[in-house]
């Protein structure tokens, strides 16, 4: 099964992103809003690690966690296509369960929705 999920590409995507709405809680912080010339089919989402928050590895870590999370939401949960998302995450995430971190990504998207 193909993924539904794209990354952000352009650097003028993530500026455009930064300036809209946010949502921040312990693990991440989410800035979400429309951006034009979206494919509304994908799932527009990006995931951004620090280097204050470890080495290579442990920032891989964290984008594959991340990355997990956001394929079991598109799957069992609804979220807005229509918007793109750039996910920031904080040094919080290493030290905890993956499922209190999915747990409460889950509830963030159900409040963007």
């Amino acid at each position: 099964m193909r993924s539904k999920i794209l990354a952000l590409s352009k650097n003028e995507d993530f500026k455009i992103l930064l300036t809209k709405k946010k949502i921040s809680n312990k693990y991440v912080t989410i800035f979400f809003g429309n951006l034009i010339n979206k494919n509304n089919r994908k799932l527009n989402i990006s995931f951004v690690v620090k280097k204050k928050i470890g080495n290579a590895v442990k920032r891989n870590k964290i984008k594959r966690r991340l990355r997990n999370i956001m394929n079991d939401a598109v799957n069992k949960t609804s979220i807005n296509f229509n918007y793109s998302y750039l996910v920031i995450s904080k040094p919080s995430m290493l030290n905890n369960e993956f499922e209190n971190i999915k747990e409460t990504l889950f509830q963030e998207f159900e409040r963007i929705r």
